[in-house]
């Protein structure tokens, strides 16, 4: 399994003033589902972040996306591991295949593929 990209989340009300605010630093909007928006760098698309008021789907929001090659070997392997599984693996609707897991420090991080 390989690892594609890793975006931090941010959770903020303030979206339209975060998406002004990472404007000037050079990010530009990439992605806007109402609830969680991503901005992107023109001259680096992995370089990423994503801006959330709270996670449509899920019962937390995460702390981190990890966006892997084939994950559902991610979920097996993180499942033996004994890891907590905040969010169970799913399809959703806006195509990506995902589950929440618990680091050791406690982040949440939501572990995705693209369908």
């Amino acid at each position: 399994m390989a690892v594609r990209r890793v975006v931090p989340n941010i959770q903020s009300q303030a979206v339209a003033e975060s998406r002004e605010f990472y404007g000037l630093l050079g990010f530009e909007e990439v992605m806007n589902h109402g609830w969680i928006m991503t901005l992107a760098s023109p001259s680096n698309p992995a370089a990423q972040i994503s801006v959330m008021a709270s996670d449509k789907t899920a019962p937390v929001t995460p702390d981190m996306s990890v966006e892997v090659d084939d994950v559902d070997a991610a979920y097996a392997v993180v499942r033996e591991s004994g890891a907590e599984i905040v969010h169970p693996l799913q399809d959703e609707e806006w195509g990506v295949r995902r589950f929440f897991v618990r680091d050791p420090s406690g982040r949440v991080v939501n572990v995705l593929g693209h369908r």
